[in-house]
């Protein structure tokens, strides 16, 4: 008995954070009743009977409640798939941007050359800033440890709740492609909803105020800055604001 009291739910409310044992009972032939949960007294996860189209709708808006669904009711393990290509999307945004404002009279074999290893650049940068971004943010947590969840936080699950949220920057390709004229207006709106959903990923899977989430995505905006600024002086990129590189010696 003693056992069953000490393991851990499986499974959260959506609306309060429980825990709870189960999301639905089945009582045969596809006959499924949600279970309620004993807290707040609402279902535990109203959106298992939701279309997957309804889910996106509601992650885009950033509710909590369809975070805590995703995070903790179900089994997604794309995280780190999505995060690869993300980042090959940044990559290919910033390769884009440097291959339009150089003008390069060299031989085809060498521009193709150098056009492969200006992607796999600008990969490699894109990488160390994302990981820069979110060593800011485990910093933070870490060092306000004591004072942010009453229970030892599961950074590992934060990982793999950050990478989810990052899957904004998936619009970083159609905002070039039927954008053009208005790229840097587009890069900078789809950064500040990532930052959203990053900051309600942090809170939801915390279960922190928001004013230490919000602290959380500043620091890792703060490191990611300082990333970007060294690049820049290093003339190795082309810079956060989405300008173009002027590297005049290429």
């Amino acid at each position: 008995m003693a056992e069953a009291v000490l393991t851990p739910c499986p499974y959260r409310c959506i609306e309060c954070n429980q825990g709870a044992s189960e999301l639905y009972r089945d009582y045969n032939h596809g006959v499924l009743k949600l279970t309620v949960c004993k807290s707040c007294q609402k279902l535990v996860d109203k959106y298992i009977e939701y279309d997957p189209v309804i889910i996106l709708i509601n992650a885009i808006l950033c509710k909590a409640q369809v975070y805590r669904h995703i995070l903790f009711n179900t089994k997604i393990n794309i995280h780190g798939k999505l995060c690869i290509f993300c980042l090959l999307c940044e990559a290919y945004l910033r390769w884009w941007q440097l291959q339009d404002s150089n003008q390069n009279t060299a031989p085809d074999d060498l521009i193709r050359y150098a056009k492969e290893w200006d992607f796999y650049r600008m990969f490699a940068i894109a990488s160390l800033e994302q990981s820069a971004f979110l060593i800011g943010i485990f910093t933070f947590l870490w060092v306000e440890r004591h004072t942010t969840v009453k229970t030892r936080p599961n950074f590992v699950l934060l990982l793999k709740a950050l990478l989810l949220s990052s899957y904004g920057k998936l619009l970083l390709i159609p905002a070039v492609i039927w954008e053009h004229d208005y790229t840097p207006l587009c890069l900078r709106l789809i950064k500040m909803f990532v930052l959203t959903s990053n900051f309600q990923a942090i809170r939801v899977t915390l279960n922190i105020n928001r004013m230490l989430s919000l602290l959380a995505v500043l620091s890792g905006l703060l490191l990611e800055s300082g990333m970007v600024y060294f690049f820049q002086r290093m003339e190795w990129d082309i810079g956060s604001d989405c300008a173009f590189y002027r590297d005049q010696d290429f």
